[in-house]
């Protein structure tokens, strides 16, 4: 861990006129380090919001059950009084295996660039890591989600009027619903061109929630529809996409510890690394995990919504 302060330092979201020296305090204080990320970097993931459960990785790699059935086998039973309850054995899917890779990116601050700039350098060069590993981590995520999804439901006009996109939603949620797999859509995410799209056709047929609740101006990610609306310009198609986020999959993280590392957020850790041979500072973040599907069934692509 850093060291501890030795005076007080401003609120790290009220920091416009500290000095040098508070800042070199900051820099060497890893608590405040990993705040000040885990504060740019909330809600930046997709891919943990898409695949929201969340594997243990050891020794490099994750074990996890691929299609696992929702269902327990049997139904259940009449049980006379004092009768004995019949027992099911728990079904699981095949076992699979995942190997984790690290990634990571170091961002250099001088000394220099501290006296003359400020804490605006410090800001940039954590907004710089979150930036980058969300790109990363998000593209290679939805990626494999892509990759992985590949049932389709066809849309029953094209996306320009608001009744066209309720239509073809609810038509993909009832066909997942009716499927028998027990699956229940409950988010969908699409490309920023296609999300504006969408957003300003709900915001006319007054499906968005006014004034104060509005989305829009909120800046939480809205629900219509029975359904979280997500966005990402990592998407690598424009056709929108349904998921179960409870069966889709998740995140298999490992945690590597190793001295003056903090967890920043979930599976994410930062450092501070003085360097005193160039009078400077290295920012550290890295992540090691790896994207799971465990039930590719869990999600629905909807095909000619857009041209």
């Amino acid at each position: 861990m850093g060291n501890s302060l030795t005076y007080p330092v401003p609120s790290i979201d009220n920091t416009a006129q500290l000095s040098a020296e508070q800042i070199h305090q900051i820099l060497r204080s890893q608590s405040l380090i990993g705040r000040r990320i885990r504060t740019l970097a909330a809600q930046r993931f997709i891919s943990d919001a898409l695949l929201k459960g969340r594997f243990r990785a050891v020794g490099g790699t994750v074990l996890y059950e691929n299609g696992e059935p929702i269902f327990a086998p049997d139904n259940p039973e009449a049980i006379a009084p004092g009768g004995e309850y019949p027992r099911s054995q728990v079904t699981a899917g095949d076992l699979a295996a995942a190997k984790v890779d690290k990634w990571g990116r170091d961002v250099p601050i001088t000394d220099e660039s501290i006296k003359r700039r400020g804490i605006d350098v410090v800001d940039r060069a954590t907004r710089q890591l979150v930036n980058r590993m969300v790109k990363f981590v998000d593209s290679a995520a939805l990626g494999v989600i892509a990759s992985k999804v590949t049932q389709t439901s066809a849309a029953t006009a094209s996306w320009t009027t608001a009744k066209a996109i309720v239509a073809s939603v609810e038509a993909a949620k009832a066909a997942a619903e009716e499927s028998g797999e027990g699956h229940v859509l409950d988010t969908i995410v699409l490309k920023p061109t296609q999300y504006a799209t969408v957003m300003s056709l709900f915001l006319d047929a007054g499906l968005l929630p006014r004034e104060a609740a509005n989305p829009l101006i909120t800046g939480r990610w809205p629900e219509v529809l029975d359904l979280t609306w997500l966005r990402s310009p990592f998407v690598p198609t424009t056709a929108p996409m349904l998921v179960d986020t409870d069966e889709l999959g998740g995140m298999a993280d490992e945690d590597l510890g190793g001295p003056g590392y903090t967890n920043a957020l979930p599976g994410v850790e930062v450092k501070s690394i003085r360097q005193e041979e160039t009078d400077g500072y290295l920012l550290r973040s890295r992540r090691v995990t790896v994207p799971v599907v465990t039930d590719a069934t869990a999600g629905v692509t909807i095909t000619g919504a857009f041209a």
